[in-house]
């Protein structure tokens, strides 16, 4: 058959979409891009937050037209949104469109699903933490040629009060360190350039085993790729400020392939508020854990995420948020209004916030983050960085990324020079910052 899938929400979610496309292809299935010329549509969906469930719905809706307009005769859906809604009917009843469903732990029953959806309802719901993440991962179909991203883990044994992880992926299962550096190598094979370590806490690695822990995967999976492809890039996102220790910024120095680029999303910096979301920290250790992170590595760049009308946050306790940020500058921050539902810790909580409110507290820390972002990305200027070249929109212009730019969620560079292959990596000295992106030129 020919397959399309779209795969929505993080990149623990494109692991699964790659992972699944590559069984598929293995089982003799051609992958293509367009729905309309598909035999058969997977959506591998988010379910986080209610706008990502709103987004797959539509998307679901959206596939399902071309069982009418295209040639598709299965639609199958699978991911967080039908994990998250599995025992209610009045999501998956809304939607006899779709043949198939499978949960977080059954995207390994992907061609099974594919080849006898239509024939019989095909429904699916293993327990999240029967997933075996002990097992060596098959060739995969990558969404992105030259990025590709590794789980060092599934699921998360921590238990913040807006988040349902880890009902949807399971308590936290680490992954055997030689599997991580195995699939490295794999793909630097296929040819990536850049391989991203991620989980829903990165740098929690290890807390379930008697054994290594997350300085040891990055340092062994560093080691790997050097001897593999020295110029191919390593980076590390979603960590945890309790677990991103000393001996992890000092192996980001030591190992020239490892990008110094620290994604420590704090939620919050006010130590009530933080209490209430189930972060074990204050604002004062975060100001400490920031300033060490500076201080031992200074070319360090931060990302951080927060979350803005979380119940019983006041006037003050965001404008305690809002000074920290412009108190740190992080190179790059993310904003999420808090996101309720009936099935989070956090809803039975007293003094939500008005959602108008929530928006206004949310575009407040924007704007100053885009003068903040603005000025950290003036220092950059005069310098010389290697860029990762991605796309070329119009003739002597090209788009690419920096070591600390991270796919999707930061800004570009624009390269202005003639003959650049997509994919490879060339050294430009940057002319001109801008809120987000920078700009400059081939040395």
């Amino acid at each position: 058959m020919k397959i399309c899938l779209e795969s929505l929400g993080c990149s623990r979610n494109q692991v699964d979409s790659e992972i699944m496309l590559g069984r598929l292809t293995a089982a003799g299935h051609q992958i293509i891009t367009d729905p309309v010329q598909a035999d058969a549509i997977i959506i591998n969906t988010c379910g986080f937050i209610s706008t990502a469930s709103q987004e797959a719905v539509d998307v679901i809706l959206e596939m399902a037209e071309f069982k009418t307009t295209g040639v598709c005769r299965h639609l199958v859906v699978t991911g967080c949104l039908v994990q998250r809604y599995k025992d209610d009917p009045d999501l998956l009843d809304s939607l006899p469109e779709v043949d198939a469903f499978l949960g977080t732990a059954a995207c390994d029953h992907i061609v099974s699903a594919v080849e006898n959806a239509g024939k019989t309802p095909f429904t699916l719901f293993p327990e999240p933490d029967t997933r075996q993440v002990d097992t060596p991962v098959q060739a995969r179909e990558l969404l992105c040629e030259k990025t590709a991203y590794i789980k060092v883990s599934e699921g998360c044994s921590r238990h913040c009060t807006y988040c349902i992880i880890p009902n949807l992926r399971g308590r936290q299962r680490s992954r055997p360190v030689e599997l991580i550096c195995d699939e490295a190598s794999a793909l630097l094979d296929q040819g990536v350039k850049e391989v991203i370590l991620t989980a829903e806490n990165t740098t929690d690695y290890g807390l379930d085993l008697d054994g290594p822990d997350f300085h040891t995967v990055l340092e062994k999976t560093a080691e790997t790729m050097a001897r593999k492809d020295p110029a191919a890039w390593l980076r590390f996102l979603y960590t945890h400020p309790s677990t991103l220790d000393e001996r992890v910024i000092k192996a980001v120095q030591r190992h020239p392939n490892i990008c110094s680029y620290y994604d420590v999303p704090i939620q919050h910096a006010h130590d009530e508020v933080l209490r209430r979301m189930g972060r074990p920290y204050t604002r004062q250790d975060l100001t400490r854990f920031f300033s060490d992170i500076r201080q031992l590595d200074p070319d360090a760049v931060l990302r951080t995420t927060v979350i803005v009308g979380f119940p019983g946050e006041t006037d003050q306790q965001f404008k305690d948020l809002l000074a920290f940020i412009q108190e740190v500058e992080f190179d790059h921050l993310g904003v999420f209004t808090y996101s309720d539902a009936h099935d989070l810790p956090a809803h039975k909580l007293n003094d939500h916030v008005p959602e108008d409110l929530a928006e206004l507290r949310h575009d407040t820390i924007m704007a100053a983050q885009a003068k903040i972002s603005e000025k950290r990305n003036a220092r950059h200027v005069g310098r010389v960085y290697p860029v990762l070249v991605e796309e070329s929109p119009e003739d002597g212009v090209y788009i690419g990324r920096t070591p600390f730019q991270v796919p999707e969620v930061d800004g570009v560079t624009f390269i202005y020079s003639d003959g650049l292959d997509i994919g490879s990596l060339v050294q430009v000295k940057i002319t001109d910052a801008f809120e987000y992106d920078i700009a400059g030129e081939m040395v």
